[in-house]
């Protein structure tokens, strides 16, 4: 009844059916993995929440080049750990990084180098600041920086990805993206390969900036996109099997004997 399925015609149909059905069955694979990846990545920033600062060699080596190089970036699960620092803010060198929108309004994300004893520096993300009055890229009026010594808690990011131009203007460092390997070249000292968002600081920080936050990433999406690829493939395999079997029913003659409606049948003429 089914020989006709060992024809050179239907051997097509049904490699053409494996095929789409293993594509969209690894596109599902591939959908849990940035599920995976996308959860843990949500699971290390509540536990950056709720966690205690710990030093900040716990997280992020230390930089072991000359002035203008770049440490090792942080490793993947040391992301969102809270640390601690302490160190002396350069003001010489407050990185403005624009465009970036906080409750609906763009601005300023401000980072200062906190140089440390070992005359090593770590970026310090202080905040979000509005613009100065004249539009979203003029640049903002800074409060102070505090003088001394500075004692600094905060969570290891990583650096943004994305070729990002660095420039001065006004004697500010200006940036639309957080790029550390480009902006370790325009600091006079080694630069560490990952950045701090602030939380606390003691002196404590100017109430003009705003906490910068972090939000969680959409897992939940990916693995909708697990289920419908899947569901998509299965289709593929069980749609080949109902046509399969409806040429198997016409080649042998089989027609449809469901009693039909007769109440639904035109009334004769």
């Amino acid at each position: 009844m089914y020989r006709f399925l060992l024809t050179p015609r239907w051997l097509g149909i049904l490699a053409l059916t494996l095929v789409a059905a293993t594509v969209m069955v690894l596109l599902g694979n591939w959908q849990l993995d940035r599920y995976r990846g996308r959860t843990a990545i949500n699971e290390r920033i509540d536990a950056g929440l709720q966690m205690a600062a710990v030093p900040l060699r716990e997280a992020l080596a230390a930089p072991t080049g000359g002035p203008g190089t770049i440490g090792p970036p942080p490793a993947e699960e040391r992301t969102y750990t809270r640390v601690t620092l302490t160190g002396r803010y350069d003001t010489d060198n407050i990185v403005l990084v624009r465009g970036r929108t906080v409750d609906s309004k763009v601005g300023f994300e401000v980072l200062t180098p906190l140089v440390l004893t070992d005359g090593t520096a770590v970026l310090v993300d202080r905040g979000w600041i509005p613009p100065a009055p004249g539009g979203a890229l003029a640049q903002p009026e800074m409060p102070a920086t505090p003088a001394g010594e500075v004692t600094v808690e905060g969570r290891v990011r990583a650096s943004e990805s994305g070729d990002a131009k660095v420039s001065r203007r006004d004697g500010q460092l200006e940036s639309r993206r957080i790029s550390l390997p480009q902006l370790a070249p325009q600091l006079p000292y080694p630069l560490h390969g990952g950045y701090v968002l602030l939380d606390e600081q003691i002196p404590a920080a100017d109430p003009v900036f705003k906490a910068v936050p972090v939000g969680h990433a959409n897992n939940w999406q990916n693995l909708g996109y697990v289920v419908q690829w899947w569901i998509f493939g299965a289709m593929t395999v069980v749609g080949f099997g109902w046509i399969a079997r409806r040429e198997a029913r016409r080649l042998a003659g089989v027609t449809d004997d469901r009693p039909r409606d007769r109440a639904a049948d035109p009334s004769p003429a």
